[in-house]
């Protein structure tokens, strides 16, 4: 275990729904490892879903995160601190829009739900950012994830691509805001994956198809690929990478239309 680069750190994941979740594919290699995790579930819906996960790596905290519930966010990082006192890691891996805006145009997307998918999407990770910053007193390193469709037309994702620009602006600022704390800040962006997420987007078939045809390794990414760039990047062997894009997308996100 001491050989593993994970070894002693202890990290919150935020974002595990079940067992195709790329929250699970980061967790798992996480736990592969060494690390110790705090896990989240949406509410009890949910729950039957994650628990057997978060067993299965022997997470000592298992709590619910409604993202915009800010006393269960407050709840959760006080037990954090009181079970450890430190973090050293951070992963925020949801995104949601409610799907009548996901599926139209974004010039027809309602207020309410832009906003909607911006809180959750965007703004929550900022939420636990701040919370997380002062149990990460000898540093440490917060991840997100976001999609290519931000610095690209990609019809599909509609009002998410705006929503994920978001995202990775506000990774830079704050790797330059944290940075001199010893905390680093930064995004993956996966290629097309299916998960429950990504079942809310219209005709995801076809970017699963496209991905495929056009990567140039002619491969699609798995979760477990994205759980070993998650685990270098919370890693101390990632200790001068801050603010970064980091693709795992076979490729694609170099292609051209």
């Amino acid at each position: 275990m001491e050989n593993c680069m994970l070894a002693g750190k202890k990290g919150l994941v935020i974002g595990i729904a079940n067992d195709k979740s790329i929250a699970w594919g980061c967790s798992s290699v996480f736990h592969r490892e060494g690390a110790i995790q705090a896990v989240t579930y949406l509410n009890e819906k949910a729950a039957p879903h994650v628990r057997p996960l978060a067993e299965k790596i022997g997470a000592p905290i298992f709590m619910p995160l409604d993202v915009r519930d800010e006393s269960q966010m407050g709840a959760l990082f006080e037990a954090v601190s009181a079970q450890w006192g430190q973090l050293d890691f951070l992963v925020h891996a949801i995104a949601f829009a409610p799907k009548d805006d996901l599926h139209g145009r974004v010039v027809d997307s309602t207020k309410d739900g832009f906003l909607e998918a911006l809180d959750i999407s965007c703004h929550s990770f900022l939420r636990a950012a701040k919370h997380a910053e002062p149990l990460m007193k000898q540093g440490g390193a917060m991840l997100t994830m976001t999609y290519d469709g931000s610095r690209k037309v990609v019809e599909q994702y509609s009002m998410m691509g705006p929503v994920k620009a978001a995202l990775e602006s506000a990774v830079k600022y704050m790797a330059s805001e944290l940075g001199p704390k010893g905390i680093r800040v930064n995004a993956i962006s996966p290629g097309p994956i299916q998960t429950r997420a990504a079942s809310g987007i219209l005709n995801f078939q076809t970017l699963l198809d496209t991905a495929l045809r056009r990567a140039p390794s002619r491969n699609l990414v798995t979760i477990e690929d994205i759980g070993e760039l998650s685990a270098f990047l919370v890693s101390d062997r990632a200790r001068h990478i801050t603010g970064t894009i980091a693709y795992v997308d076979a490729g694609l996100h170099v292609m051209g239309l």
